[in-house]
């Protein structure tokens, strides 16, 4: 932040000097020598204008103007009026003086300022504490170290941001019984990420996108087999976890630790591998942490053009404007059948919520509210796993960004959906090619416009409209 240099004072404004006299240094005025101080009625700067000024000291009468605002003599009313109050008193000039509101006026903007500062100085110092509450992984630095790995100059800062349902706390521990009911789900030893967002800030200063892949794309995972994305990392944690079993391991926290990040290299290499940029930072959140997160900031608006309901996630809403938070908050973004465009609309859900999520962090007060701010530290500190390279403040200047509509909301281009494979999964195909060079032109001087929406699979019931554009400044807008 800046320091802002404090307006001059009226008084450090320069005097001019009387006609045909020099420059004398401004003493202070006697009390009897004073003009009285104006009322409410009578502004502070009325005076004789400093053209005629001469004239009145030799006897001879001013011009009456003839309007207010421009005398007869020519000078405008303004002029004269300041001019007015360098007459001399006993040869002596007469400092200008100050209005009373403009006293009053410097006064607030520096009880203002002052505010502000120590505002951000509390952010600034929570959002330390922040980072030394969230748990760290060093997988982002192994899946960028890994065989075929994209360079690392690929024109832009690249963040993987990924909601996993782990039913499990970052120790490895389960869930509670009441816990699983709050978050409308049930136990289980798989992880999917549902939520993948790839945040690309070119380094030439142009528009940054938020990237979202969707979770039934159908990608090779690294040391497996073709797989939906959502799969790569909890596959390649069981198989992972397994492996250490069968070498005798018998430290529960020690292979789900080490197993968790084994998954998350895989998935970090599975995105750089379909995507064709490095990932630099990486950011995750677990299924609970959203909840926790949605608590914390007593819900976030969304609107919906119909009403809708699917028993898989809990969903239940109603049409029109509505704020969830919670469990309910967990269904919108988890909530995929019954919608017209399956994943497709689920990926707008997630980035209508985002976007509005973001906004009310911002915008809401959520940043100088203490018990707010505790809040979101605990969620934090239970929930939220990123690289060691990457700060809280990172994630909020990006949030900023979000929120104003400096980051343009794009999915990848895909060719299909519903696809059935031959172990009979229903999934999102797509062209690796196509893939790439869309997204390396997200970081050029021209950006490619939003891809073509994929042709309709039967029994996907897909329209043709196109993804939702969320960058308009306006109310909170009404999705499927």
């Amino acid at each position: 932040m800046t320091d802002r240099p404090a307006p001059e004072s009226a008084d450090d404004e320069p005097v001019a000097d009387p006609p045909g006299q020099a420059a004398t240094p401004a003493e202070p005025v006697a009390p009897e020598d004073s003009a009285p101080e104006p009322t409410a009625a009578e502004p502070a700067d009325e005076a004789v204008p400093a053209s005629t000024t001469a004239a009145v000291g030799q006897g001879t009468e001013p011009e009456q103007a003839t309007t207010p605002e421009s005398p007869a003599g020519g000078e405008p009313k303004a002029a004269l009026d300041r001019a007015a109050e360098d007459e001399p008193v006993d040869g002596r000039p007469r400092r200008r003086r100050v209005s009373a509101w403009w006293i009053a006026a410097r006064t607030v903007v520096a009880l203002v300022s002052g505010a502000i500062l120590v505002g951000f100085g509390t952010v600034t110092v929570r959002l330390d504490n922040f980072q030394e509450s969230v748990t760290t992984t060093d997988a982002l630095a192994q899946a960028q170290q890994g065989p075929g790995a994209p360079a690392a100059d690929d024109g832009a800062s690249d963040i993987l941001v990924v909601g996993s349902d782990t039913r499990t706390d970052l120790q490895g521990h389960p869930l509670s019984a009441r816990v699983l009911r709050e978050l409308r789900t049930e136990a289980t030893d798989t992880i999917n990420t549902d939520t993948l967002i790839l945040l690309r800030v070119p380094h030439n200063g142009g528009r940054g996108f938020a990237i979202s892949i969707p979770r039934d794309s159908y990608v090779p995972v690294p040391g497996y087999r073709e797989e939906k994305i959502n799969g790569a990392f909890g596959v390649t944690k069981a198989r992972f976890a397994q492996a250490m079993v069968d070498r005798g391991e018998g430290d529960r926290e020690k292979i789900e630790r080490e197993s968790d990040n084994a998954g998350r290299t895989a998935l970090i290499s599975t995105v750089q591998n379909l995507t064709g940029v490095r990932v630099d930072h990486y950011a995750e959140v677990t299924l609970y942490g959203f909840y926790l997160l949605t608590e914390a900031i007593d819900g976030v608006d969304v609107c919906l053009n119909h009403a809708t309901s699917d028993t898989d996630s809990g969903a239940s809403f109603r049409a029109g404007p509505q704020t969830v938070r919670g469990g309910d908050a967990v269904s919108f973004v988890r909530q995929r059948k019954n919608l017209p465009r399956g994943d497709l609309d689920r990926i707008v859900r997630q980035q209508t919520f985002l976007s509005s999520a973001m906004n009310k962090v911002l915008s809401g007060g959520t940043l100088t509210d203490p018990g707010k701010l505790n809040a979101l530290e605990s969620a934090v500190s239970k929930t939220v796993v990123m690289d060691p390279g990457l700060h809280f403040l990172d994630l909020v200047n990006q949030a900023q960004s979000l929120a104003s509509g400096q980051v343009t909301f794009v999915t990848i281009p895909v060719t299909g959906v519903g696809t059935r494979t031959e172990r009979g999964q229903s999934v999102v195909t797509v062209d690796p090619t196509a893939v790439r060079a869309y997204v390396a032109g997200l970081a050029s001087e021209n950006p490619p416009p939003p891809p073509p929406p994929p042709p309709a699979t039967t029994g996907e019931n897909l329209t043709s409209r196109r993804l939702l554009n969320l960058n308009a400044p306006s109310a909170v807008p009404c999705i499927d």
